[in-house]
């Protein structure tokens, strides 16, 4: 390290430091020491200590110290970034370090939202640091003779490696690390990234080399201090949602005494009801108040981050849009609305405030209904033992590489021996077998077995010097416009009738509309007049509106957190609970307990209820709704052996719900042989159509793969249109390609992420060494209400829901 301080490059960032006022932190020194022996490696720190400059200033550093190595023109740094509103900010931040030190370098931009003009311009001519999404740099893959972008090319960094390790976004990163070693055998990979469970893991999936590699990370220690904001009351009965609007007054004055504040909900609808409710709540924030989601405009979006780094907006209300590594220096106040579900993702969301190291990172919690508190609570506790959740990185995603290949072809083209190599050095691709790279090639070229009838499936052509490549002009047209591994479901643009654009909303939610019906977006209330392709038309309007509901919005319950909820609940057994969440939930858990139970850590609780409804069975594994929507289905099916029997089935994070209008046959003598462990993946494929589940996921794996198209010349197809064509070739493969690898990935997915099968097993196992307690209510109790609740809100209206709630609540 001495030897490193005393060179010319390390002299000159010190210098640049100081006079700034800043010194660096040893972490990032080390970094930058590392960086110059030739090290890969992981920067590992919480947020707001510099980890970005940790690695952008060793590329610096290192070019200072041998100028000769980056001669050249073209790209030196790439650097990926999972969201493209991080990219203005950083782009920013970089330039001014430069321009400061004197040196000629220019960073720019390139993703979805850069202008055409931009691009061309990029492309005659690169930017010596480069800040791309994974999936733009895929599309410069695509482009012909792309490889002058790359011929002097130093370090790629990926930013954030948490969010994308775990998805096809990550599995994109790393084909594109592997083949930019093609370039430079000496590539250096640094990825930055916040705390996570498996840290080595991680490392060795972005870094799976045989190179010299390290891990940095910071002994300094980030404060995060967690306020939970309590309603005025208890409620006894609660369910999710309704404690919004009643705690609008508690969240208006912590916004006036911040200097600025985000606030975050989980699901665009959220941000769009907030917005409203905090608007109507002090009129006098209107114009210092704004919204930023995915689906508002990009030009809107820039503005409100530029007046958010400014000051000049004294409240924005977010989703995930922002939770991630965006500088936003006035900011010194959160407000989480809702349980994040996650440590991870709420320690994220804090750290976007007090983003300086020595500052204290301050979260508000604000619930939606009383059972949250005990999730803030489980929160806290994860937060206090340093229990951060894992993130389990995607392996054989054969629609990824299938896109990857007929990408290389359709820009240089590609020489087998050569890309199979690139592609079996990534973690991801390591067990692929020689029958599975046959049948991809065989693939690209010919359409597989089902297809090679259908030219259009002929894609990438083999050329009599072995190279492969893609000639037909339209399609590589069209595999350019369909590139990119995230799926959603079909977008439809709502403009003015004066050509205005305000955003996005998903179709099937505009298909349920009528012309003159009103709804919210971007915080305006806008009338439906004509949908036209895939455009909305609208004009401005006023008074009662619907707010638009984005599919997929949920997020998910870590396991770690159930773990600590379980526990929680356990603990509010106590005669004199701590946490002021739980001596707060008294009243509720004290009827729990006096019209049911409280379940121990050790228990599992069944309660059995019978109403005007129906009968009604209730069980609370607390392992999230996705694992619980299969519970159910097993459980469902294990009872309908014993009687024939059907079910409406309803769940929540916490538990779910099995309604009837015959006698459920449920005792505690076969409960123990309903929630056996024995034969469950068997009764899981048998209690759900599989089949059916199998082809709604192969309709992304179409898109990625370029099976069917999603987007053609302008237009987009709507959902029914996709999952027609990919439902078509699905039921092609299981009849006459029953090995089809995209075929058994989509089957595989069901399993891993719908089924949960690794987490559906603990559960079980985890049950089957509980003691069972088996209770039967006369009335809903605190766990049972808010999942009786959601099963009503699909159907219902939402004051027919009020009324009909109000009746239940008065139940005895």
């Amino acid at each position: 390290m001495s030897k490193f301080k005393n060179t010319e490059g390390y002299q000159i960032i010190s210098d640049w430091l100081h006079s700034k006022g800043n010194e660096a932190f040893p972490f990032q020194e080390k970094t930058w020491a590392k960086f110059s022996t030739g090290h890969s490696g992981m920067v590992v720190a919480p947020t707001g200590y510099g980890k970005t400059f940790s690695v952008f200033l060793a590329v610096l550093t290192d070019y200072l110290n041998h100028p000769k190595k980056y001669a050249g023109k073209g790209i030196k740094l790439i650097w990926v970034s999972p969201l493209r509103s991080l990219a203005k900010d950083l782009q920013r931040a970089m330039q001014e370090v430069i321009n400061e030190i004197g040196l000629d370098w220019l960073v720019e931009t390139r993703n979805g939202d850069t202008p055409a003009k931009i691009k061309q311009r990029q492309a005659r001519s690169m930017p010596e640091i480069l800040i791309v999404t994974p999936e733009t740099l895929h599309l410069l893959f695509a482009m012909k003779n792309h490889h002058r972008f790359f011929k002097n090319i130093q370090c790629i960094a990926v930013d954030e490696w948490h969010e994308l390790l775990g998805s096809k976004r990550g599995v994109l990163t790393e084909l594109s690390i592997s083949y930019l070693q093609k370039f430079n055998a000496q590539l250096k990979i640094w990825g930055i990234t916040a705390t996570i469970g498996n840290l080595e893991e991680a490392m060795e999936v972005l870094i799976p080399y045989d190179i010299k590699k390290t891990s940095i990370q910071t002994k300094l220690k980030k404060k995060t201090e967690i306020e939970t904001v309590f309603p005025d009351e208890i409620e006894v009965l609660p369910w999710a949602g309704h404690l919004g609007s009643k705690m609008v007054d508690k969240i208006l004055p912590i916004i006036n005494q911040a200097e600025t504040a985000l606030i975050f909900t989980n699901t665009r609808s959220q941000s769009e009801m907030w917005y409203q409710l905090i608007l109507a709540g002090d009129p006098s924030l209107a114009g210092l108040i704004a919204i930023h989601h995915g689906s508002i405009d990009k030009n809107l979006r820039e503005w409100i981050e530029d007046n958010l780094s400014s000051g000049r907006l004294k409240a924005v209300i977010a989703t995930s849009s922002l939770d991630l590594g965006v500088d936003f220096k006035p900011v010194d106040t959160v407000i989480q609305i809702g349980s994040v579900k996650g440590a991870a993702r709420f320690l994220q969301r804090a750290g976007r405030s007090g983003h300086s190291p020595f500052e204290t990172s301050k979260i508000y919690f604000v619930p939606t209904h009383s059972l949250e508190l005990i999730e803030i609570s489980a929160i806290k506790e994860a937060v206090k033992q340093k229990v951060i959740e894992v993130r389990t990185p995607m392996v054989l995603t054969y629609d990824v590489l299938i896109q990857f290949l007929v990408t290389l072809a359709v820009g240089d083209g590609f020489r087998e021996d050569e890309v199979k190599e690139i592609v079996e050095r990534t973690h991801a691709f390591k067990y692929l077998s020689k029958e599975d790279w046959a049948w991809a090639f065989n693939f690209i070229t010919q359409g597989g077995t089902a297809l090679k009838r259908y030219e259009e499936y002929h894609k990438v052509e083999i050329q009599e010097d072995g190279l492969y490549k893609v000639t037909n002009r339209r399609i590589a047209s069209l595999h350019r416009m369909n590139m990119g591994v995230i799926v959603s479901d079909v977008m439809m643009k709502v403009k003015f009738r004066s050509g205005g654009y305000i955003g996005m909303v998903e179709e099937y939610f505009i298909s349920k509309m009528k012309i003159g019906d009103k709804f919210i977006l971007a915080g305006r209330t806008l009338e439906l007049l004509k949908i036209k392709d895939t455009i909305a038309y609208v004009k401005s309007s006023s008074g009662k509106a619907i707010t638009p509901s984005w599919l997929g919005g949920r997020l998910p319950l870590s396991s770690d957190l159930s773990h600590f909820m379980r526990t929680k609940l356990a603990d509010a057994l106590q005669p004199a609970p701590k946490e002021k969440e739980l001596k707060f939930l008294n009243p509720l858990l004290i009827r729990q307990d006096e019209r049911s139970h409280i379940p121990k850590s050790d228990e599992f609780l069944v309660e059995m209820i019978k109403t005007r409804d129906g009968h009604h069975l209730f069980m609370y594994p607390f392992e999230g709704r996705l694992v619980h929507e299969i519970f159910a289905s097993i459980i469902a099916y294990r009872i309908s052996l014993i009687k024939p029997i059907s079910f409406t089935i309803a769940m929540n994070d916490y538990g779910f719900e099995l309604l009837s209008d015959q006698e459920i046959p449920l005792d505690e003598e076969n409960l123990f042989k309903i929630l056996s462990l024995e034969n469950l993946m068997q009764d899981a494929v048998a209690s759900v159509n599989a089949t059916e589940m199998a082809s709604r996921k192969f309709r992304d794996i179409a898109v990625i793969s370029g099976l069917v198209l999603q987007n053609y010349y302008g237009k987009s197809k709507n959902y029914k249109s996709l999952q027609s064509s990919s439902g078509l070739i699905f039921r092609v493969f299981e009849d006459y390609e029953p090995n089809n690898l995209l075929l058994k990935q989509a089957y595989t997915e069901v399993f891993d992420q719908q089924f949960e099968e690794v987490r559906l097993k603990k559960a079980f196992n985890r049950i089957a060494h509980s003691k069972l307690i088996f209770k039967r209510a006369t009335a809903f109790t605190p766990l049972s209400f808010p999942i009786k609740v959601d099963s009503l809100r699909a159907s219902m209206s939402n004051e027919d829901l009020v009324k009909r709630i109000e009746k239940m609540q008065k139940l005895k």
